[in-house]
C-alpha cells in the first residue's frame, strides 16, 4: 500500500449495487489502482468492465486474491460461508477483509469457522446501510454511501488498526462509520431494516391473493403505496439470505408487531377514535423527530 488507506489491488466479490459503488466511490477518491471483480454471472461481470467498474475479471480465485490488499465480499449474505471456505486457502496473512452483510453474527461465525486466526485479525465485518430498489452492477453509483451510516462490528480478535483502515476507506466515500457489537447490529437492522422489507413483501402479495385482478387495485395506488412498496422492488434472494441469517431477532420483531396490529384492530372494533389518533399522532411525532434529527447529522 502507498498509504494508510491507499489499495494497490482490491478484489470485489459479487459486483453488484454494493460491490460496484465501492469500487467506484473509491476510484472517485483516488485510493484504488486496480480492481478484480469475482462473480457468478459472466455477463453481469462483463458489464462491470463496460462500465469501469472492475478492471477485469477472475478466471482463477488464487491469482486474483495474489497480492490482494482488500478484499470485498458483497454477495448475498447465504453464500457467506461457502466463499469463505473458498479463499481461506488463498488469502495473504495481510490481506484486509471485510463484508456488506445485512447480518453480522451470522457472517462472524462464519469467519471463525472457516478463516485462519492470521487472517481473522485482519477482517472488518461491516454493513453499509444504504441501497437501492434495483440491483445489479448497472445501478451502481459513486455517490452511493456519501452521508450514509456504515456499522463496523470488529470481533476481540480484530486488530485495530485493519478497523481504522477500514474506517477510512469508508469514510473516503463520504460514509459515516459507527462501531458496534454485532449481536446489537442484528437486533437494530431486524427492527429498522429487515421487518420493512418483510413487510413491503408482504403487502405487495397480499394483494395478489386477495383478488384474481391485482392489477385493478394497482391501477388506482397513489404515490403513498408507490412509497411504502417500493423496497418490494428489492432482491428477492438477497431479502430471502437476510431473514434466513437474522431469523431469531426478525421472530421477535414480527411478534411485536403483530401486536401493535392487534391493538390498532381492537380499536376499530370499539370505535376507538380516541385510541386511533393517539396512536397515529404518536407515530407522526417519532418520524417527525427522526427527520429532524437526520436533517442535522
Amino acid at each position: 500500500m502507498t498509504t494508510a488507506t491507499a489499495l494497490n489491488k482490491m478484489v470485489i466479490i459479487g459486483v453488484g449495487l454494493i460491490g460496484g459503488s465501492l469500487a467506484l466511490a473509491l476510484r472517485k477518491a483516488g485510493l484504488v489502482q486496480q480492481i478484480t471483480g469475482i462473480g457468478r454471472s459472466r455477463t453481469n461481470m462483463q458489464h462491470a468492465v463496460e462500465l469501469g467498474v472492475i478492471d477485469e475479471i477472475a478466471t482463477d480465485t488464487a491469482a486474483a486474491l495474489h497480492n490482494a490488499d482488500l478484499v470485498f465480499l458483497a454477495m448475498p449474505v447465504g453464500q457467506t460461508a461457502a466463499i469463505m471456505e473458498h479463499i481461506a486457502p488463498h488469502l495473504h496473512a495481510h490481506t484486509l477483509i471485510t463484508d456488506a452483510g445485512s447480518t453480522k453474527q451470522d457472517v462472524v461465525t462464519a469467519a471463525r469457522h472457516y478463516l485462519p486466526l492470521q487472517n481473522r485479525h485482519h477482517f472488518v465485518p461491516g454493513h453499509p446501510i444504504a441501497g437501492a430498489e434495483h440491483s445489479g452492477v448497472q445501478a451502481a453509483q459513486a455517490d452511493l454511501y456519501a452521508n450514509k451510516h456504515v456499522i463496523l462490528t470488529p470481533q476481540p480478535e480484530t486488530s485495530m488498526e485493519a478497523v481504522e483502515r477500514i474506517r477510512h476507506l469508508w469514510q473516503a466515500c463520504g460514509a459515516n462509520v459507527s462501531l458496534m457489537p454485532a449481536d446489537e447490529h442484528d437486533r437494530v437492522l431486524a427492527a429498522t431494516s429487515h421487518l420493512p422489507h418483510l413487510l413491503a413483501f408482504t403487502l405487495m402479495n397480499h394483494l395478489q391473493h386477495s383478488t384474481d385482478q391485482p392489477e385493478n387495485l394497482l391501477r388506482f395506488a397513489g404515490s403513498g403505496f408507490r412509497d411504502f412498496t417500493r423496497i418490494a422492488s428489492s432482491s428477492a434472494e438477497m431479502w430471502r439470505d437476510i431473514c434466513l441469517a437474522n431469523r431469531e431477532a426478525l421472530l421477535e420483531q414480527i411478534a411485536a408487531y403483530q401486536n401493535e396490529l392487534h391493538s390498532l384492530r381492537e380499536m376499530l372494533e370499539k370505535h376507538d377514535g380516541k385510541g386511533l389518533g393517539q396512536a397515529f399522532s404518536q407515530a407522526r411525532g417519532l418520524r417527525e423527530d427522526w427527520l429532524k434529527n437526520k436533517s442535522v447529522e
